[in-house]
């Protein structure tokens, strides 16, 4: 019997009550019934077009101008100097004249969307692809760059983007985090690019992995034991519970410190994707076939072949938001054509895969999948032959739910380096996704320190023009 206690939050009476292996059976049926479950599913303000969300993220900045956005200018003028006033740039001593494409691009599929050599096997999936030329952000360097598209600032810690539509939607299954992020980066600002922050614990990002790992590290077990290897269940679950009550104590003892209460609710999900989701995480158990289509066969293609893969079998389990990342590889401020050209090889085939499985399935109908980076990279050269950043007009991608197919959407001036129409700010990205999962980022809010937050901050705009 707990003993009485004046104040006690209803998140940590729960807590307590349902502690205990024995209760796991109904934990789980009070959990799917409960409205006091932070998790449960919840409705959304109007109808969404979308259920899920996969994002691609290609840690770096990879370069729109060599990539989905061709400028003749730019081969026109090629070594000329720089003809317009530049924003801040991250390397001014640097600068050289302007610098063409370095690949030949062609038109691809009825739309005649045109992309690059560097992406031949995601060209052949033009036409479903809505191509954002004029993407804008604020963040000149990597650390402020991320922060600013995971969470919607840089200047202060902010909950991330999936934690957000986690916060908004709940999620479709108990067993599996709501939000997951695939081996993320753990430099330019790490953990808080899917921390919950001052949303609820339950509603932080589950990292697989990290970026320093090899799958082979990861494959065997995604989900890492808690406590002994081995031990039968109820054992572990004894153990975890007795860890489980010091962190109370400690949580209460600190009037409940945010960090803790999202670390006993990320043991308590860890638990329970230990003992009943590992099927999720069988990579393995796909034909031959589907791994190869991913290119697991191809040691080039296997890392993000890999995150591809399991994000296709976490999201149609009901994961809402899983993010794939491609880091740290796309900061060529140098050597841009030889390291272009080695990144572009090893997600190009993958996320190819992805597209073809997601639409065999009939799940692109209800995914959308976002490809970018943090910003995108500048029209004149820095050195021999690399680019350095450019957040003042870049390109995305998007493909699936929700989003126009074979479609371009804004432009940038004729040097790729302003969003000259349809400009599209990370903030307004942030709306638009929402948007399309059913939320008013206006009304999507949270009450911290005396205000009310929001993901796009006192900012955004629904861009209805990508919109299918």
């Amino acid at each position: 019997m707990l003993p009485h206690r004046s104040g006690v939050a209803r998140r940590a009476l729960l807590r307590q009550a349902a502690s205990g292996f024995g209760l796991l059976g109904l934990r789980g049926l009070l959990t799917a019934q409960s409205p006091s479950n932070p998790l449960a599913p919840k409705a959304t303000h109007f109808e969404p077009r979308v259920k899920r969300v996969i994002f691609l993220f290609m840690h770096g900045g990879p370069s729109s101008i060599d990539t989905f956005d061709p400028k003749e200018r730019l081969v026109r003028d090629h070594g000329k100097p720089v003809p317009f006033k530049r924003g801040l740039t991250f390397g001014e001593g640097a600068v050289r004249g302007l610098m063409k494409p370095l690949w030949e691009f062609k038109n691809y599929g009825q739309s005649g969307i045109p992309v690059s050599a560097l992406f031949p096997h995601v060209g052949a999936f033009a036409d479903d692809l809505c191509v954002i030329r004029s993407m804008v952000g604020d963040g000149v360097d990597h650390g402020a760059a991320l922060l600013q598209l995971h969470t919607g600032m840089f200047q202060f810690k902010r909950p991330s983007l999936g934690s957000w539509m986690l916060y908004g939607l709940g999620t479709e299954n108990e067993n599996l985090p709501g939000f997951i992020t695939i081996k993320p980066s753990l430099g330019h600002g790490g953990a808080n690019n899917w921390a919950s922050s001052f949303l609820p614990g339950e509603y932080q990002g589950t990292a697989i992995g990290n970026s320093g790992m090899k799958v082979s590290e990861i494959e065997p077990e995604p989900v890492p034991y808690l406590i002994s290897r081995g031990l039968p269940a109820d054992h572990q679950r004894f153990e975890l519970d007795m860890l489980q009550k010091l962190n109370r104590r400690h949580a209460e003892a600190n009037e409940h410190d945010p960090e803790l209460d999202a670390r006993i609710a990320a043991l308590e999900l860890a638990f329970r994707m230990q003992i009943k989701a590992p099927e999720a995480f069988e990579v393995g158990k796909e034909s031959d076939a589907t791994r190869k289509l991913y290119g697991l066969d191809n040691e080039t293609t296997r890392d993000f072949g890999w995150q591809c893969l399991l994000a296709r079998r976490l999201s149609e389990r009901g994961v809402r938001f899983v993010q794939c990342s491609h880091s740290y590889k796309w900061d060529q401020h140098s050597e841009l054509e030889k390291l272009h050209t080695k990144n572009a090889a090893e997600v190009d085939k993958p996320i190819a895969g992805l597209l073809k499985d997601l639409k065999s399935r009939g799940l692109l109908k209800e995914t959308l999948v976002i490809w970018g980076g943090e910003f995108g990279r500048t029209p004149w050269a820095q050195g021999a032959d690399g680019r350095d950043h450019n957040p003042y007009g870049y390109t995305i991608w998007m493909a699936g739910a929700g989003v126009k197919r074979g479609f371009i959407y804004g432009a940038t001036d004729d040097f790729g380096y302003h969003a000259a129409e349809n400009r599209m700010h990370i903030h307004d990205v942030h709306a638009t996704l929402l948007h399309l999962m059913g939320l008013d980022h206006l009304k999507l809010t949270h009450r911290y320190a005396g205000r009310d937050f929001r993901l796009t901050d006192v900012a955004g705009s629904v861009h209805q023009g990508i919109m299918a």
